[in-house]
């Protein structure tokens, strides 16, 4: 739908994706499993254009973090079945935590018990602050984090998107990659727009990646969506799929799309 362009910082050689594995993608994306309703969210998050910028290769140890109710596990865990290692790091059960904490991680996990593509997934549990080690240390080539910074920050500020970052260093290899994608909020705005709007500036996603010892080696505009001006009266929630303000506006938030959203690439030196 829109013009893709990567700003690399990198060599060639670590940018590219092995040919054998090109078809695996597309497979697991397209697979017969993955539900109409998730099928329709494609155009907006782009799951196999983003995939190959992360690299993601079907022999990888892959941890998403966060996967809610399975957008992205229903396309990495048949990608990731036979030969590599797919880490489902869900939610963190504790006194206090949300509701749909447990009925999203229960519904998971009756997915892993019973659907074939997800046979060689290991559920484990994160939370940015008391919950961090969700994978053995040194052990994963990719962690991923689809619209999750955002959550981090609202409930413990920049420490809380620090502390999360720290945790994928320590899961990572050394080269292993972090891939990040969230709402993206203009530099221009104000911090307080971060608190409350589900929006993110990118050079707060850094300087956290920076912290942690990861290093940005590339950016993309793959889920970049130029209709969104990121300033909505419910936040990134008045969009699709939410529609927060009900039939309020419909049409035209309908028309708008999906959030304009941040694709960064960080690697552990």
């Amino acid at each position: 739908m829109f013009k893709h362009v990567l700003k690399v910082a990198v060599s060639i050689s670590l940018l590219s994706s092995t040919p054998v594995f090109a078809d695996a993608i597309i497979d697991a994306v397209s697979n017969e499993n993955r539900p109409a309703e998730q099928r329709i969210r494609d155009e907006y998050r782009n799951p196999q254009q983003t995939l190959r910028f992360f690299d993601v290769q079907a022999d990888m140890a892959v941890a998403e973090i966060s996967p809610g109710g399975g957008w992205y596990s229903n396309i990495l865990a048949p990608l990731l079945k036979d030969k590599g290692q797919y880490y489902a790091a869900h939610f963190y059960l504790y006194d206090g935590a949300p509701g749909y904490y447990k009925r999203l991680l229960d519904g998971f996990k009756q997915k892993v018990a019973t659907d074939p593509n997800y046979k060689n997934v290991k559920v484990t549990a994160f939370h940015h602050i008391k919950a961090q080690d969700f994978a053995p240390a040194g052990s994963l080539d990719r962690v991923l984090t689809f619209r999750n910074v955002h959550n981090w920050y609202m409930d413990a500020g920049q420490e809380g998107i620090e502390q999360a970052f720290i945790s994928f260093a320590k899961a990572l290899k050394k080269g292993g990659v972090l891939g990040v994608v969230d709402h993206k909020l203009p530099e221009s705005a104000t911090d307080e727009m971060q608190k409350r709007s589900g929006y993110m500036k990118q050079s707060a996603v850094v300087a956290a990646a920076k912290k942690a010892g990861l290093t940005l080696v590339a950016e993309s505009d793959i889920n970049l969506n130029p209709l969104d001006s990121s300033d909505h009266e419910k936040g990134v929630w008045t969009l699709p799929p939410s529609l927060r303000l009900g039939d309020k506006d419909r049409a035209k938030y309908l028309a708008i799309g999906e959030s304009t959203r941040m694709t960064l690439k960080f690697i552990k030196p």
